[in-house]
């Protein structure tokens, strides 16, 4: 099984979700996951934000707020700022696209929403094509997503019971790999981080478990999450710590302390948010993040590989 880091755009097609997940697991601890805001003007217009995270080092790319039935992801038709009638059209399948112009694996969120959830403030309602269900999940595979986020944005109303029966429903409808938890708190009364629910994540047959990175929820201690983390691990799941409490816009320093604490904890991959500027974490902090859990070398060859290879 090849480590993520020594596989190219050629291995990834070839990779299905037991391949991808053992990609993974072989890196131990190497793996970077950049998320972006499909539905905002991309940082730079010519381009997607999934191409500059690629660019400055992430290994998988999570697109959030995608709609699997009205599917977009913008940037991929250039927006020239000197002709305001460029970036018009659509592309049939933007997934197909994306792997194809990054060369990597390529998965979206979807959301175990609670209608009867106890919510903080008022919800947002959301499209069944953002929601977890039978149908989206079918529709996400046609479109070739190599992995689904089962997870909540803010205000979302998103509960660790609907995530376990979403589980079920991608486990039958899906057939990639599946990420499950919650990286804050979806605007949802309670703690975030819930030993039992993560472990019953794992025994449903979640391939990751999702948690906040420590120094990213308040109370999260790097030692209580390396607990949590060995029992899931326990179960045959990886575990995958997120920044996403919209510190992939802070100081590079910061996104470091994170990074490594999460690894400490026993993180198999480090997420990075979308919420730097534009629908996605500063660049900068993406090749931070990968400097800091794997050195120079490796995040260089990721930047530099070409979707060719």
């Amino acid at each position: 099984m090849k480590r993520i880091l020594d596989c190219r755009a050629s291995n990834f097609r070839q990779m299905g979700r037991e391949e991808l997940k053992g990609a993974i697991l072989a890196a131990e601890g190497r793996t970077v996951m950049a998320e972006t805001v499909v539905v905002s003007q991309p940082l730079l217009p010519e381009i997607t934000n999934a191409e500059l995270a690629k660019a400055f080092g992430a290994d998988l790319i999570l697109l959030n707020v995608f709609d699997v039935f009205q599917p977009e992801v913008r940037g991929i038709v250039p927006f020239d700022i000197f002709n305001p009638d460029s970036g018009a059209g659509t592309v049939s399948n933007p997934i197909a696209e994306i792997k194809r112009l990054t060369g990597l694996p390529v998965g979206i969120n979807l959301e175990p929403v609670d209608a009867s959830a106890d919510a903080v403030e008022s919800l947002n309602v959301l499209p069944e094509g953002r929601r977890a269900t039978a149908r989206s999940l079918a529709k996400a595979k046609e479109l070739g997503c190599d992995f689904v986020c089962l997870t909540g944005n803010p205000k979302t109303g998103v509960t660790n019971a609907q995530i376990l029966q979403a589980i079920g429903t991608a486990q039958e409808h899906f057939g990639g790999l599946i990420i499950a938890g919650k990286m804050h708190g979806a605007g949802t009364r309670g703690s975030v981080i819930d030993r039992e629910a993560a472990v019953s994540f794992a025994e449903a047959g979640a391939d990751i478990v999702l948690f906040p990175a420590p120094g990213t929820v308040p109370g999260l201690r790097e030692e209580e999450l390396a607990g949590i983390i060995a029992e899931v691990k326990e179960k045959g799941a990886l575990a995958l710590a997120a920044i996403g409490t919209s510190q992939e816009g802070a100081d590079e320093g910061t996104v470091r302390t994170i990074a490594l604490s999460a690894k400490r904890a026993g993180a198999d991959i480090l997420h990075i948010g979308d919420a730097g500027y534009s629908g996605m974490a500063n660049p900068e902090n993406i090749m931070a993040l990968s400097i800091a859990i794997r050195g120079r070398r490796h995040t260089y060859i990721r930047m530099a590989a070409s979707p060719l290879r």
